[in-house]
């Protein structure tokens, strides 16, 4: 018999230009970020002019003439974050556990195409008929309708990590508490949510950072007088690019940073115990 011959896996960084191309695409995306990052601490009150180092733009978000503004819209973009990533957790937790631990069911599939739904639709249509929907049944606009809009924009973003973590579980821990006379419940409640905390806390972060960055559906269904941190940065470019700008910017994107950083080691920490 002729031993058959073991085929390497191509490796993409051997292939012509793979290189340059990735660099520039690296280029394309954070090279903006980073040039805000940087004139947030220009001293100067121009944009394209750098007059030293300085964090009066920074004291200026905080105390400046504008901070009660800004800092109201970030309590409502807390606020709001906090509550829709909770609900949307809880509910991807208990979607993940019908769809991963119910068996066969008529419509399954269906149920995971309404899931993710929302990821594969372009925000702005769903924007435009949330606004359509809230109109029709006479739902005055502001906080609770960001909230709702939030609440089913991030499920899916929670449903992903959550469902992935509890695919990595196999069922002969909750067989092996109910073989001890434990009910679905306790073998819920003490086997399985438990091996699934790294999941459930990595959708968290990631619905959390979802919903306070979102601007699209927030702009369309917050009503009159109601801002969030990112509506009220686009309301104060459009009278004009200021500096204090590019610094509650690098704070927003800082926080992004941190919490899809969370998520990241959160996910990490559910492989690990695996």
């Amino acid at each position: 018999m002729t031993r058959r011959k073991r085929t390497r896996k191509p490796d993409l960084r051997r292939f012509p230009g793979f290189l340059p191309l990735t660099l520039l695409c690296v280029f394309l995306l954070y090279a903006p970020l980073l040039i805000v990052a940087i004139y947030s601490f220009n001293d100067s009150p121009s944009i394209t002019l750098w007059g030293g180092v300085s964090l009066r733009w920074y004291e200026d978000v905080f105390w400046g003439p504008e901070s009660d503004k800004f800092k109201q819209a970030a309590i409502n973009s807390l606020v709001i974050a906090v509550a829709a990533a909770t609900t949307a957790t809880v509910l991807a937790t208990m979607a993940a556990t019908a769809m991963l631990r119910a068996g066969s069911f008529r419509g399954k599939g269906a149920s995971f195409a309404l899931i993710n739904l929302p990821l594969m639709v372009p925000e702005i249509v769903t924007a435009v008929a949330t606004l359509i929907f809230f109109s029709a049944i006479g739902f005055s606009t502001g906080i609770l309708t960001i909230l709702i809009a939030h609440i089913v924009f991030c499920i899916p973003f929670a449903y992903l990590p959550i469902a992935a973590r509890m695919e990595g579980i196999e069922d002969v821990y909750e067989q092996a508490a109910q073989d001890l006379y434990a009910t679905r419940w306790e073998a819920f409640r003490l086997i399985l949510l438990p091996l699934m905390t790294p999941g459930i806390l990595s959708g968290f972060l990631l619905a959390f950072i979802i919903s306070l960055d979102d601007f699209i559906i927030t702009n369309f269904v917050k009503g009159a007088g109601v801002e969030t941190l990112p509506t009220a940065i686009f309301g104060a470019v459009k009278q004009g690019i200021k500096p204090n700008i590019m610094a509650i910017s690098t704070l927003l994107l800082a926080v992004s940073i941190l919490f899809v950083t969370l998520s990241y080691f959160a996910g990490r920490m559910g492989q690990n115990r695996k």
